[in-house]
């Protein structure tokens, strides 16, 4: 079978997702493969943006120790430990940049989903009435 076939026969079921391989659960509901995809990239982007998170927190018990103590050599190592917590806000601004290409780009290769009522939708005409109802 060719994958427009696939597409179109997997649309026209009632709650059934296309899953690029034809593949379907036992209770005959598609799989998608790109939804899995989708949630590694969050998992492993959020575990990222968490472990430089926890390493602002030790800096910045690092930084309020430094400030309590008030002697001029600890208080000279907070303009370096700030500049790394400064870093570091970067990096999860980076970290979540790149974590929403990744899963914008796994959800458009997703070519075709099945609404409830068995009508194929494009996949960018769902995320905006998607988002519309969100905003509504």
């Amino acid at each position: 079978m060719d994958d427009d076939f696939q597409i179109e026969a997997a649309a026209n079921r009632p709650n059934h997702r296309y899953n690029g391989s034809g593949g379907e659960n036992e209770d005959g509901e598609g799989e998608a493969s790109g939804d899995v995809e989708a949630w590694e990239i969050l998992s492993k982007g959020f575990n990222e943006v968490q472990t430089v998170l926890n390493q602002n927190r030790v800096l910045i018990q690092q930084v309020n120790e430094n400030h309590q103590s008030k002697t001029p050599d600890n208080l000279a190592k907070n303009v370096d430990l700030i500049k790394e917590i400064n870093g570091n806000i970067s990096k999860v601004l980076g970290l979540y940049s790149n974590m929403s290409t990744n899963f914008s780009s796994v959800i458009r290769q997703q070519p075709v989903i099945a609404s409830g009522d068995g009508k194929s939708i494009a996949l960018e005409n769902y995320s905006n009435k998607a988002l519309e109802d969100v905003k509504s």
